[in-house]
């Protein structure tokens, strides 16, 4: 018990433990084993990680001094695009990780105190990294790269306005709509790029700012021309079997659409959306196909297959499970208890290796730990703060079915301990 009060603290101060905080079972109490097996303790344990990822960055740069205080790993097979695109890398992808959680209401609990916390270092962060004048301004004018994390941000505003946008003062507005106009001097490869310029004018759209409707629809066309049957979408005109429909397609898809149809009803409150509405649907029907897989993939120890590009994201592979947790819309026969506890045992798998975050509290080039080699050319420590998304059931209040379910074996438990579980099929949508 005190254990478990000191890594709070310390997560709250910002420090790394000095000992990791899942334990080997036979150094665990029996409390602390009855927790994680009826899943009691799940939100604290999510909780504690996405705070313990996240507040280096924000704080560091609220403060001006992420560039000061962070010690950039780059891939070894770096591809030589500039150096600092690592910092909006790493802002923009903790956002929309948090994003979520930050948006629910505050209440006394400790959860609350670190949402508290970390609400106000992303504001004070935005403001830092627009400002010309601060030391830690992005690389928002040069290079491509800036795209996709510009993207990030703009689905964090969308996800949690109310949190991460309003409160934002009207210059430091101003200039984050200009960085994002600005994006659209990229012109996005064909393959999931297409989603980070519609991303960008989607989220314009929701504020009242002009937008670029022409992208946004561009990109819905390539990326449903994409689809390839049961839940997959290929990436470009190329199918590459790996993760990025979770990183990144089915997801901001989802997010792109509703956000489009939220504006459309907003205009036009009598006007007949039906052809939006299915759209979305459709897509969120292929979300949560996807969603499928992504539970079934998980071992009955909790690991799952290290496959394909950037698979250094490491929790990020479970973000389309997460956004239909998010939703409400787990596919049918999935039970919130089974899909809480599957991705809990993924988290306790991963986090328990030595070496995922640095003597610093970085997040350190890896999977399953300080794997510098399994990066790709175009991945450095800021890249990694995309494991933020595999937490985004902490955007559903604690006392949802989601959190309060007593835990559940998830597919790969069931079917290797001989118990019933269900049938899979191909879907014709």
């Amino acid at each position: 018990m005190l254990r478990r009060h000191f890594i709070k603290f310390s997560s709250l101060l910002g420090l790394a433990p000095t000992v990791p905080l899942f334990s080997a079972p036979q150094q665990s109490t029996a409390a602390d084993l009855s927790a994680s097996e009826n899943g009691s303790d799940d939100r604290s344990v999510w909780s504690e990680w996405l705070f313990k990822i996240a507040e280096p960055v924000l704080k560091n740069l609220a403060e001006g001094n992420l560039r000061k205080n962070w010690t950039v790993e780059y891939s070894p097979i770096w591809d030589k695009r500039p150096a600092q695109v690592a910092y909006l890398e790493a802002f923009g992808r903790t956002m929309v990780g948090i994003a979520p959680w930050l948006a629910l209401p505050d209440d006394a609990t400790d959860e609350s105190r670190k949402r508290q916390i970390l609400r106000g270092l992303a504001v004070k962060a935005v403001a830092q990294s627009v400002d010309p004048q601060s030391p830690d301004y992005m690389l928002w004018r040069q290079d491509n790269q800036p795209l996709v994390d510009a993207a990030f941000l703009a689905q964090a505003f969308l996800k949690a306005p109310e949190a991460l946008w309003k409160p934002l003062e009207n210059t430091t507005k101003q200039r984050v709509i200009a960085e994002f106009r600005q994006m659209r001097r990229v012109v996005a490869v064909r393959n999931n790029w297409v989603l980070f310029t519609a991303m960008i004018e989607a989220f314009l759209l929701s504020i009242g700012e002009d937008a670029d409707n022409f992208r946004i629809e561009t990109a819905l066309l390539k990326i449903e021309k994409w689809y390839v049957g049961d839940g997959w979408y290929s990436d470009g005109d190329v199918f590459h079997m790996d993760y990025y429909n979770s990183f990144v397609i089915q997801p901001m898809l989802v997010d792109v659409l509703q956000a489009q149809l939220a504006a459309a009803q907003r205009q036009s409150p009598q006007g007949n959306h039906q052809a939006m509405q299915d759209r979305y649907n459709q897509a969120v029907k292929r979300l949560q196909r996807h969603a499928e897989f992504l539970e079934r993939m998980i071992s009955p120890e909790g690991s799952f297959p290290p496959f394909g590009r950037s698979i250094t994201y490491r929790t990020a592979v479970f973000q389309a499970l997460g956004h239909t947790a998010l939703l409400e819309k787990l596919p049918e026969g999935t039970s919130p208890a089974q899909v809480r506890a599957g991705m809990t045992a993924a988290m306790r798998r991963l986090f328990a290796q030595s070496d995922v975050f640095d003597a610093h509290g970085w997040l350190t080039l890896g999977f399953a730990g300080h794997q510098p080699n399994s990066a790709d050319s175009y991945s450095n420590s800021g890249s990694m703060y995309l494991a933020t998304v595999g937490f985004l059931p902490l955007g559903l209040a604690a006392d949802n079915a989601f959190w309060t379910s007593p835990a559940e074996d998830w597919t790969q438990r069931k079917a290797w301990s001989g118990k019933p579980f269900k049938k899979d099929y191909a879907v014709n949508f």
